[in-house]
């Protein structure tokens, strides 16, 4: 028994218990290091004529035994000696592959460079041995451990040159399923996730059935028997959709890859590449969706793109390569450059990541403008899906983000009747428009026959109708598109008013004063003030606010579990033009009882075409009922 060459067992123990955080990992590590050794012999083939391998030949081969608790990974590559089996496993964290790449000419991408990947087997396995034989000696040797207290080495038997690693599983616990790896269908799942395209067939025989020939005498009633047999299949697709040139990939094959992949049941709505060249190689595949996930907002909803280093999956969901505001988007990312950490499993250097993701999110961006310029019915069935997470974007970022994602937003528009963008909404507009109107509330049809909407429409200026909870904030944090600030037409002052009426509304707020101020008193502090109003159209009444806190603001914080108790500043608006307001006047010379009845009646029912909820509906029913007595 020979001990390893570490300083201590506690090495070993951090390589094995500490470094990998999952454990299914350890057959992607082994076939990478398989995939090495058939690296390692094509090249030496290529300039050592004693060495007759065809590129064809070389495979890596899985096989397992439930009964005896095995599972198997052999390779026909490069081999090792005695002492290269003494040297590379013998001494933790030590890599051939390493040597092997410095000491050659020709690039060549090795993946198993940290020589830790090996000791990924003793998580699941209670002992390992590797039988190897070089393709430089007819001898073959075998190294077993136990990942405890040391080594073996032995002569042993190999016919051809390569190497078998066995591992024997641990005893099933009630916190681990070992055995769970000890089937076809696993094991299969565990290469098309993790290596599916290593370039090289990652083989294993699958037990098939078929039906046996019909005797000659059979009836019509004959049953047909069936007998199982195995049958070795190639488990990886090897070349992966995103190496090859677009121009040779239907979209048909990244359809069915993406829904393969991704477990999507409909084509994405877009597909596109990045070929990236410089100081930081990669290939990108990227996919919109056309519709939401059933998980999206959910908030265990985990974003990211498949990371991939050599073709191999280090993983599933890098979230550092996609910005929140897209994090609809699916795909995958490859880079033979990454500075991994030892298990492979995270990266070393953050400023790769952003790199990439800053290309990433261009091209994402970029995409989208084009959809929306090229594709326009596509690009609002997706604006549809995932648009709340880009204005959530311009939002978060507290405005920052307005000038790359304000041209990808949509809005109805009441005057055009359709979505339109932000830059459409201003090319549209009259010259003498100073500002982008828009609505704000639950339900667009409503919106439309809103009083405020109705005023500004009147006037020849559109008015954008903003039906999700995000919008207000939105509109907020950008403050304008195109010099033209927004503004809230349920907001207190438009300035839309002529100077004539102006003054005529200047003239009758002084000849009513004393309505305004006995009506505020009844109010009690739910208006900031009273005010006339030349915007109401036909309704005798109606609530805007003043100052940032808008009325939907107030309505979506009320229902958030921390929000309430911000309000904002509330101003009753009347029309002087409405019947009721002459019944308001001679209420107030002549029967307060009755102007306090129809100042509260006016004011819930201006809170009710708002969409705000009545404090008090018992109180607002009676009274309600008086006035119609």
């Amino acid at each position: 028994m020979k001990k390893f060459k570490t300083e201590s067992k506690r090495l070993l123990d951090l390589m094995i218990n500490s470094i990998y955080t999952n454990r299914e990992i350890f057959l992607r590590e082994l076939i990478s290091n398989a995939s090495d050794a058939l690296d390692k012999i094509y090249l030496a083939s290529l300039t050592n004529r004693s060495i007759k391998v065809t590129r064809g030949e070389l495979a890596v081969t899985l096989a397992f035994d439930a009964e005896a608790r095995t599972i198997t990974v052999s390779d026909n590559g490069i081999g090792m000696t005695k002492d290269e089996l003494d040297k590379n496993l013998g001494t933790i964290a030590y890599s051939g592959s390493l040597d092997y790449d410095t000491a050659e000419d020709e690039a060549i991408d090795l993946i198993g460079q940290f020589g830790v990947g090996f000791y990924s087997g003793f998580m699941v396995a209670s002992k390992v041995r590797v039988v190897s034989r070089s393709c430089e000696g007819k001898e073959a040797w075998a190294w077993q451990s136990n990942g405890i207290d040391g080594y073996e080495l032995r002569e042993s038997e190999r016919a051809e040159q390569g190497t078998d690693v066995i591992l024997t599983l641990k005893a099933d616990t009630d916190e681990e399923n070992y055995s769970l790896f000890l089937s076809e269908f696993e094991l299969e799942r565990l290469v098309k996730k993790y290596s599916n395209y290593v370039r090289y067939p990652v083989r294993m025989e699958k037990t098939k059935q078929r039906a046996l020939p019909a005797p000659e005498d059979a009836g019509d009633d004959h049953e047909l028997e069936y007998e199982s047999y195995q049958e070795m299949e190639t488990l990886n697709s090897m070349t992966p959709i995103w190496k090859r040139r677009k121009a040779d990939v239907s979209e048909e094959e990244y359809a069915e890859f993406y829904k393969s992949d991704f477990h999507d049941y409909a084509a994405p709505a877009a597909t596109f590449t990045i070929k990236a060249e410089g100081v930081l190689n990669y290939d990108a595949l990227l996919f919109i969706p056309s519709h939401v996930p059933f998980d999206l907002y959910n908030k265990e909803f985990e974003k990211g793109l498949a990371l991939y280093s050599s073709n191999v999956m280090i993983m599933e969901k890098c979230p550092d390569l996609l910005p929140d505001h897209y994090n609809f988007v699916r795909g995958v990312v490859d880079s033979a450059d990454l500075a991994l950490n030892i298990s492979r499993e995270t990266l070393q250097k953050n400023n790769q990541l952003r790199a990439m993701a800053k290309r990433i999110e261009k091209k994402i961006t970029s995409e989208l403008t084009t959809m929306m310029a090229d594709n326009r019915e596509t690009y609002e069935g997706v604006f549809e899906c995932f648009g709340r997470g880009i204005k959530y974007g311009i939002y978060t970022s507290y405005g920052s983000l307005k000038e790359t994602l304000a041209p990808l937003l949509l809005y109805y528009s009441a005057k055009q009747e359709k979505m339109v963008s932000l830059r459409e909404y201003a090319d549209a507009a009259p010259a003498e428009q100073e500002a982008i109107y828009y609505a704000a509330g639950e339900d667009e049809s409503l919106l439309a026959k809103m009083p405020m909407v109705k005023s500004v429409l009147a006037r020849g200026f559109d008015v954008l109708l903003c039906s999700q909870e995000v919008d207000d904030f939105c509109m907020n944090v950008m403050r304008d598109f195109d010099e033209k600030p927004f503004k809230n037409v349920a907001g207190a002052d438009l300035g839309l008013e002529t100077e004539e009426e102006k003054k005529e509304t200047e003239e009758k707020s002084k000849e009513f004063s004393g309505l305004f101020e006995a009506m505020q008193e009844i109010l009690d502090g739910k208006v900031s003030k009273v005010a006339l109003s030349t915007r109401l159209d036909d309704m005798p009444a109606g609530i805007t606010a003043e100052g940032f806190v808008s009325l939907e603001m107030e309505r979506i914080l009320a229902a958030m579990p921390e929000g309430g108790g911000i309000s904002s500043q509330r101003v009753l608006e009347l029309n002087v033009d409405h019947p009721i307001f002459a019944k308001l006047v001679d209420a107030a010379d002549n029967d307060p009882e009755r102007l306090a009845l129809l100042t509260n009646v006016l004011y819930n029912q201006a809170l009710l075409v708002e969409g705000l909820p009545v404090a008090d509906p018992i109180d607002f029913a009676q009274s309600l009922s008086q006035l119609l007595v």
